[in-house]
């Protein structure tokens, strides 16, 4: 199995990417912390892949806190002994055109997207550095690659991403610690199922292969950059949009 003795904290790893992240780690070996606010819906995952004979913990955590986000590094340590893939995966969303959007509504979606992802980074990789080891991931968006209207605070946050990812690339992969991104298109989550039918049907006539990407897929993309097949890829930020981006 690609993970066999590595430890992932995979932050929102209870719902959409995330769980099918936890789910995929799990069965490529690996002992998975999966940080999140709802602990009904971390500790679901966590039965799911107990019960698969995998190893798992739930920790909750708010990334746009700091205090939270160092607490959840040390549990980590303390359960698992190390900290060898961090996937950077919480994100919210608060949309509103701009003359409209509020001083909170920017301010929560930076808070938890771009500065929790810095939270989590910093804390992390001390104990990546001495290991001499480390793969972290960042979700990133189509967002921040072609903008989306009302959502000038997340593509603004997702784009952040992207910088810090390709900043860091550069300074930690001395360290052995690799950092990349991936960023979704569409993909049928919870996030999306709430959308109105007519933007649904318009995003998947734009959408070249004409359909949403499943969580599952988007996983696929993650558990390849943690993988030691990835071990020469680093600053690379992995489009899967269906084309949506082209």
């Amino acid at each position: 199995m690609k993970l066999t003795g590595k430890t992932a904290v995979i932050t929102g790893g209870n719902k959409g990417i995330g769980a099918a992240c936890a789910l995929a780690f799990s069965r490529e070996g690996a002992n998975v912390v999966i940080a999140a606010r709802n602990m009904s819906d971390s500790n679901r995952i966590v039965e799911q892949i107990i019960s698969e004979g995998g190893k798992a913990a739930a920790i909750a955590a708010d990334v746009s806190d700091h205090e939270q986000v160092k607490n959840m590094i040390s549990r980590t340590v303390e359960m698992f002994g190390k900290i060898d893939i961090l996937i950077n995966n919480a994100g919210i969303i608060a949309d509103s055109f701009i003359n409209k959007m509020t001083l909170e509504q920017w301010d929560k979606v930076i808070a938890t997207n771009l500065t929790g992802t810095f939270y989590c980074i910093r804390e992390a990789v001390p104990y990546m550095i001495e290991n001499g080891y480390g793969r972290i991931i960042n979700t990133s968006s189509v967002a921040a690659r072609k903008g989306a209207v009302a959502q000038s605070n997340y593509a603004a946050s997702k784009a952040g991403i992207i910088g810090m990812t390709l900043s860091l690339a550069q300074e930690l992969g001395k360290y052995n610690i690799t950092v990349n991104a991936v960023a979704p298109g569409y993909v049928a989550t919870d996030m999306t199922s709430n959308l109105p039918e007519k933007i649904m049907e318009r995003a998947n006539k734009v959408i070249p292969v004409k359909r949403f990407g499943t969580p599952e897929e988007m996983a696929a993309a993650f558990l390849y950059l943690a993988s030691d097949e990835a071990a020469y890829c680093n600053g690379a930020v992995l489009d899967i949009n269906g084309g949506l981006s082209l």
